[in-house]
């Protein structure tokens, strides 16, 4: 896809988020490992909402009819089919 990194696994990156949110909320770490664990949070986190951006962007071109977005509600058990 254009514009994502290749291998990019968003629901991968959002387990090692939230690993590192655990770690980081554990209060164990020394402030170098914290450091380093909440810039990996950071780029995690940013990675992961540019993916959504993307995924909202396109979600928005499939709904478009006649150049106007129609808002439709979103509906768990209408997608388990």
């Amino acid at each position: 896809m254009a514009g994502k990194k290749k291998g990019f696994a968003f629901e991968q990156s959002l387990k090692e988020l939230e690993t590192v949110v655990r770690e980081l909320e554990s209060g164990d770490l020394p402030l170098e490992q914290a450091l380093v664990a909440f810039e990996k949070g950071i780029g995690l986190t940013r990675e992961c909402q540019k993916a959504l951006e993307e995924a909202e962007q396109k979600v928005r071109i499939l709904l478009e009819k006649d150049g106007k977005v129609e808002t439709q509600p979103f509906n768990p058990a209408d997608s388990a089919d």
